[in-house]
């Protein structure tokens, strides 16, 4: 880490590839003058308006609200999903969390279900499809409730508002050897389970989502815990297990 206040150095390797069909390659690019307060996606701005200046094309990647809530700047840094910073998002990500001089590799979100569109945009629409299949509820809930009259009680309502926070970047996968969404779905599906609208679809919503898992190609889940530890959201293994619960218990049902 960083403790100096003064502008850094920082070199550079960016993973540029045309198309998903191209083959792809890393460029080096050194930037001089890095504020530590800048963040991620601020040096990648300066670098590609240098790209511009000097009628290369710019790097292309994903971003939008910039305030880590969306999940779409979805980049790997130096081997690791959103960075080295734990619990934190690309563009919260600040280069205060490296030195001057350092040399650093960026690449987009590795998954055979992840199809890389253009340099570090990927495409992550499976998990649309995943979500089309149960992560909703059908129910007219009409006007908010006031909380206490709410008939849920105080653990489940926390472990449903900790699921919840799941922003569907794709970090877990793209942590995980095995490319297995089971964190991303098992936290859809906690976070429905245990509130009282998501009970109309209970019993098919986990075999219907972990069903379409299967069917984009996402691997299995070992368990080696990667996933939650590249989580954003720091959202817990204990999903899984709900989910491995609520599938089991569905299946037999449906039996």
């Amino acid at each position: 880490m960083s403790e100096n206040s003064k502008n850094m150095t920082i070199h550079l390797k960016l993973w540029k590839q045309d198309g998903p069909k191209s083959k792809g390659a890393f460029v080096s690019h050194t930037v001089k003058d890095v504020s530590p307060d800048m963040s991620f996606l601020e040096l990648i701005d300066v670098v590609n308006s240098e790209f511009i200046k000097k009628d290369k094309r710019p790097v292309e990647f994903d971003h939008d609200c910039r305030e880590g809530i969306c999940g779409t700047c979805s980049m790997v840094i130096n081997g690791e999903a959103h960075g080295p910073q734990k619990a934190t998002t690309t563009c919260q990500l600040h280069m205060r969390s490296f030195c001057d001089g350092d040399t650093i590799t960026v690449e987009p979100f590795r998954a055979k279900t992840f199809r890389v569109v253009r340099d570090l945009v990927v495409d992550r629409s499976s998990f649309d499809r995943i979500i089309q299949k149960g992560g909703f509820v059908s129910v007219n809930t009409g006007n908010a409730q006031d909380a206490n009259n709410i008939p849920i009680s105080k653990p489940d309502s926390d472990r449903s508002f900790s699921a919840a926070a799941c922003i569907g970047c794709g970090a877990c996968v793209a942590a995980c050897k095995n490319a297995s969404a089971s964190l991303f779905v098992a936290a859809k599906i906690t976070h429905l389970s245990l509130l009282p609208q998501g009970q109309l679809e209970h019993r098919q919503r986990a075999l219907n989502m972990v069903d379409q898992m299967d069917k984009e190609g996402f691997g299995a889940c070992t368990n080696t815990g990667a996933c939650s530890l590249a989580c954003p959201k720091e959202i817990s293994l204990d999903s899984i297990a709900l989910m491995n619960r609520e599938y089991l218990k569905s299946s037999v049902k449906e039996r």
